[in-house]
């Protein structure tokens, strides 16, 4: 049986434990025989106990637990969470982990815990679950009439140092999200959050570092809800958007707190559930009119216009477009938070070709397209895999089958390094337009050399 890890480094740091993890097991023992008997209890615990505790074992009753908790919360004078000590989620894993809209910080980090646990165990009835529609509409309703409750600080500090070192950890992450995809290294993320986030989130810091803390958290969660959403866990990344959108709002930054809604509203796009898309972007747009950032205000109008397309809404979503392009040309570069800065004249061409394509505008989605690739800087491998098969879709929509089996064989290119269940979509988009020309010469000869290509490959066999 594999050891616990946690308890013994909270038993070390409570005096308890040497660093062999000998010296000490009686002392814990009666620690905890004394808790229960001031619970009135009369249960006695032996070294042994402490020892099959050590080795992994997890007691069944939530008694035991809570006298466990007890016995190192009055060591350390503070309270002991059980994530901390690695008792976990226990053997039963509840599917609505993380689905509810977090009140206050404590709720945060321990539904967070909770999460992490059971994304890391790849528990089923949170890997795979399903989206809860009703539960965006909560957590943006939760989030425009602010229901969370103060936060209660615990004794132990952190400062401005643990806020750079989250911040560079999320860019680490977020680079390599970009080139490589969800798939790469979202595990790795994980377990860095797993180890770290429950702690810092229940530590104690000045006002000011305490919402930078509660930002850059809600950041690198958000960031972990857009590689659960890129490898198609959808349930997951669902609840990792909630615990995000709770964080930001913990935090007082009501610009992150809509550009998650907005990423919200990028997902129920995809998942084909458009009305609840529009209504969460227009959300971010309404939580944040009298902030006045018009790149933040594009993009939010962009986020409707792609359900709205979607839906077959043209006079919606041109309605939509018209009021992003009229607020992103009022941005100037620079303007607005650092993490919505890589929205530029690229992607905002991107999302116009989007639109268009959706909306079966074949020759202003391959001219928008093409515009968001004339513009790419190179540094998203996944945006301009996005752009480049949007691009050739569009030919194949406008009946130009040698120009669309050319674009799409440097998107497969472009994708041999991705692994993102998003780009397996555009692919599937991809075969299904080639259907239209069944028997030309142009498809065989692409076949022939698509066929050593990754994304396609799978298909092929």
């Amino acid at each position: 049986m594999a050891g616990n890890e946690q308890l013994r480094a909270l038993l070390f740091e409570a005096g308890f434990l040497d660093r062999d993890g000998q010296i000490g097991r009686k002392r814990f023992a009666r620690a905890v025989t004394d808790a229960a008997v001031a619970r009135g209890l009369r249960r006695t615990f032996t070294h042994t106990y402490v020892g099959r505790w050590l080795n992994g074992a997890i007691p069944r009753d939530e008694e035991t637990r809570a006298f466990i908790l007890q016995a190192i919360g009055s060591r350390l004078g503070r309270v002991v969470h059980p994530d901390e000590v690695g008792f976990g989620t226990g053997p039963h894993v509840s599917p609505d982990i993380g689905l509810a809209y977090p009140n206050g910080t404590d709720d945060s980090a321990a539904s967070l815990a909770a999460l992490l646990q059971a994304d890391l165990a790849e528990s089923p009835a949170i890997v795979s679950a399903a989206v809860s529609p009703s539960a965006w509409s909560d957590a943006s309703l939760s989030w425009l009439v602010n229901t969370r409750s103060p936060r209660e600080w615990q004794p132990r500090s952190i400062g401005a140092a643990d806020v750079d070192r989250l911040r560079q950890t999320r860019l680490s992450f977020d680079m390599l999200d970009n080139r490589f995809g969800g798939g790469h290294a979202r595990r790795a993320l994980v377990v860095y959050l797993h180890d770290d986030l429950p702690k810092l989130l229940r530590a104690s810091a000045t006002s000011a570092v305490r919402q930078e803390v509660l930002a850059a958290s809600a950041e690198i969660t958000q960031l972990a809800a857009w590689a659960s959403y890129d490898i198609g866990h959808h349930g997951l990344a669902q609840r990792y958007f909630i615990q995000a959108l709770g964080l930001a709002d913990a935090a007082e930054d009501r610009s992150l707190a809509a550009s998650i809604l907005d990423a919200m509203s990028h997902q129920a796009t995809y998942l084909g559930k458009y009305r609840e898309a529009a209504n969460l972007a227009r959300a971010a747009s309404l939580g944040t009119e009298g902030l006045r950032v018009p790149i933040l205000s594009a993009h939010f109008h962009v986020m409707e216009a792609r359900a709205l397309a979607m839906a077959g809404d043209a006079a919606g979503c041109d309605a939509a477009l018209g009021t992003a392009a009229a607020a992103y040309a009022r941005h100037s570069p620079g303007d607005g938070p650092a993490w919505i800065q890589y929205f530029d004249e690229a992607e905002f061409a991107a999302e116009m070709a989007h639109c268009n394509r959706d909306l079966g505008r074949a020759t202003e989605a391959s001219r928008w397209a093409s515009k968001a690739l004339a513009d790419a800087s190179g540094e998203y491998a996944r945006s301009d895999f996005f752009a480049t098969m949007v691009l050739a879709h569009s030919q194949l929509d406008a009946g130009e089958p040698e120009a669309g089996v050319m674009t799409a064989l440097n998107a497969l290119e472009l994708g041999e390094t991705l692994r993102s269940a998003r780009s397996e979509r555009y692919v599937d988009e991809l075969r299904t337009r080639l259907a239209r020309f069944h028997g030309a010469r142009v498809l065989t000869d692409f076949a022939e050399r698509a066929r050593a290509l990754r994304l396609w490959a799978p298909h092929a066999q």
